[in-house]
């Protein structure tokens, strides 16, 4: 990732009040917007706001750019192509994915059908651009809790939001997948519900998850996660942020294939996955992820193949 491929998420007119954020895109997180309020950045070491100039500042001064709707407007044309109707069903669904694999989620007012669903969303003035980090060696120090007697243990990540699930999810992926040292490459298959794990656009995927992986784009985890069984062969099917009773079944369903698992959560102890309906003996492998930034060791190792640490 760099500067330029941030820089071409947003509009040719104001892409030069981005510049100095993208410039450290290593840190970027997030960049949120509002219609009439001042435009943030979230970077490694805290909030910022983005003054008319471009320069970031920890507090909000007189000359912060306060997002108007027009330039709401105009942020949305650009990202959907200047074709909304055609990104309809993403805007449905609350996100829009760009080149790279960053994520845009957006809110307004939504707009229902007559048994309770999402038919659309109009009045869109808020957009949440979650900068997607590939980071080689994200995984490296928990990769050797991942193999028993030859196997890859059933594994599942639990994080709160910002402590790298995705990222660290993303690089195991790869790992597995490329192979190394003592351990034999692995078929992977994964289930990219919301396109932010391979971060696919129009079909090509944006992150390397390598050259044995199948990725299944834009399909609910439960019926993607059968569907690859079946028709794939995976050594280990791989998901991001599971929850609920179908994922769980759907997850018993592969493991009684004979196939891995490795999946994340978002949560912040063990005891939150009974809550969202994940059995935890479903996992051999259960791992809690810091939020970044915090002192010390950036994951727990809470239970290992059968016991709790």
């Amino acid at each position: 990732m760099n500067a330029e491929e941030i820089l071409h998420i947003f509009p040719q007119a104001v892409r030069g009040r981005f510049r100095m954020a993208a410039e450290k895109a290593e840190g970027l997180q997030e960049i949120r917007f509002a219609v009439g309020r001042p435009v943030r950045v979230i970077m490694e070491e805290g909030e910022f706001f983005l003054r008319n100039t471009g320069k970031l500042t920890r507090i909000i001064a007189e000359d912060c750019w306060i997002l108007q709707e027009k330039e709401m407007a105009q942020f949305l044309d650009h990202v959907c192509s200047y074709s909304r109707y055609a990104y309809e069903e993403d805007i449905r669904q609350g996100f829009l994915t760009v080149p790279g694999g960053h994520r845009i989620g957006i809110a307004g007012q939504v707009i229902l059908k007559e048994d309770g669903g999402i038919k659309n969303m109009k009045y869109i003035s808020y957009a949440n651009i979650r900068i997607s980090h590939e980071i080689p060696g994200a995984a490296g120090l928990l990769m050797p809790y991942l193999y028993e007697k030859g196997r890859i243990l059933n594994t599942i990540l639990i994080g709160p939001p910002l402590s790298g699930k995705t990222t660290v999810l993303r690089d195991m992926i790869r790992q597995l997948s490329y192979g190394g040292g003592a351990h034999r490459g692995r078929q992977v298959a994964v289930v990219d519900e919301r396109s932010e794990i391979a971060g696919s656009y129009m079909g090509i995927p944006g992150n390397d998850l390598g050259l044995r992986t199948d990725i299944l784009d834009s399909c609910p985890k439960s019926l993607g996660m059968l569907l690859l069984v079946r028709s794939m062969a995976p050594e280990v099917i791989a998901v991001d942020e599971i929850g609920g009773k179908r994922d769980a079944d759907a997850i018993l369903e592969i493991i009684r294939c004979g196939c891995s698992v490795i999946a994340t959560m978002h949560g912040s102890c063990m005891e939150e996955m009974k809550e969202r309906g994940i059995p935890e003996t479903l996992f051999d492998c259960v791992v809690l992820l810091e939020r970044r930034g915090r002192e010390g060791e950036p994951f727990s190792i809470l239970k290992r193949a059968g016991g709790r640490i």
